[in-house]
């Protein structure tokens, strides 16, 4: 029965519409309780008021009627039922289980969609971000970062996509300390990238998963830039490692300086693309990071965690020098054997013992160290 439906049933039924976005979510949760916003809606009148109006611009004529349409195929009990099932909390903006970090943004969103501990917002918190397109390096960063301020009891928080964020989480997770919390950009059961459905069961059984989008919204693009506002609000402090000059990350850096947070970032070699834009980062003034520490004084916290033992074998001395002429920039075949001095079948098999010893990597060609 409809009339048993608490609010959040009618703010989630709301949310599934297309076209509605978080900013119209909140201007008609904002003008209207969800039971007749949901009633004006599927009239035809969800655009009645100037509040929802101005956010439905520059056709609120048209978005009013394709919500109309798609009410009909949509039944709120059905949408609430399918979030009980699934174990995901539906959090309206004002209730008592709403994030205290969010409640006080000038964009907060009208409603939060939770898998996992709400509980683990409290305690300190460092957003993560950075690029799908990252290097050997980048990744290796960012998860001794995400393992290191887990290790110190700090919230590792990103968006669980591929690349930085998450080797991040798969940091943060493997320190088996502070718990993570992922901000996505699609229903809490609709995985992306499908490649992470292990780690988004991970993050959520020891952490918090969250989104604005209600179970079954697609991971369509315009979600993702919105979405970084969240994680911006949510960090104390803002942490690009790789991102190249037009990436994601610099929403999330926009974001968290129209909020007064902390943006730092990790140096990279000037001739890397993906670390263009946090090198910019650096010479406009942000802050470094060199390792966790760095971070950890910008939360004001006083000290920095144990590194997880290096296990690795120790190269021989047929490997050292080879390790040694790779430095810290990629590099091919031919430059390791002219700066080590070493015949192409000496170093062929210096290479292949590194490898497997977890020391370098190959790429299209070209070999990169491995921290």
């Amino acid at each position: 029965m409809t009339d048993d439906l608490p609010p959040e049933a009618w703010a989630a039924a709301l949310a599934s519409l297309p076209a509605m976005g978080p900013a119209r979510l909140r201007a008609a949760l904002d003008t209207w309780a969800p039971e007749e916003a949901w009633a004006l809606v599927a009239a035809g009148a969800g655009c009645s008021r100037p509040a929802v109006a101005l956010a439905c611009r520059p056709d609120a004529a048209g978005v009013a009627a394709l919500w109309k349409v798609a009410a009909r195929r949509v039944v709120p009990a059905e949408v609430w039922e399918r979030h009980l099932r699934a174990g995901v909390a539906v959090v309206l903006r004002g209730s008592s289980g709403y994030p205290s970090e969010l409640a006080v943004d000038a964009e907060a969103p009208a409603a939060v969609f939770m898998r996992g501990d709400p509980a683990v917002l409290e305690g300190r918190r460092a957003g993560i971000v950075g690029t799908r397109r990252c290097t050997r390096y980048g990744r290796d960063v960012a998860y001794e970062l995400g393992w290191d301020l887990a290790a110190a009891g700090v919230r590792v928080v990103s968006g669980l996509a591929l690349g930085i964020d998450g080797a991040a989480h798969r940091g943060a997770l493997a320190a088996g300390a502070a718990p993570p919390v992922a901000v996505v950009g699609s229903g809490l059961d609709v995985v992306y990238p499908p490649a992470h459905r292990s780690l988004w069961e991970e993050v959520a059984g020891a952490g918090l998963l969250m989104s604005e989008a209600p179970m079954g919204a697609r991971p369509e693009p315009w979600r993702f830039p919105v979405r970084n506002r969240v994680i911006a609000a949510l960090a104390e402090v803002v942490v690009v490692v790789e991102s190249a000059e037009k990436g994601g990350s610099r929403h999330t850096v926009e974001a968290a300086m129209a909020r007064d947070r902390p943006v730092m970032a990790v140096p990279g070699s000037v001739r890397s693309p993906v670390s263009s834009y946090p090198n910019g980062l650096l010479a406009d003034g942000c802050h470094p990071v060199r390792d966790a520490l760095d971070v950890l004084v910008a939360l004001g916290l006083s000290s920095a965690p144990s590194a997880p033992a290096d296990l690795r074998p120790a190269p021989g001395p047929d490997e050292a020098p080879v390790l040694e002429a790779l430095d810290w920039e990629p590099a091919t075949f031919e430059d390791l054997c002219e700066r080590s001095g070493r015949t192409p079948g000496q170093v062929s098999v210096a290479l292949a013992r590194l490898q497997a010893g977890g020391w370098v990597v190959e790429r299209a060609g070209w070999w990169e160290r491995i921290t």
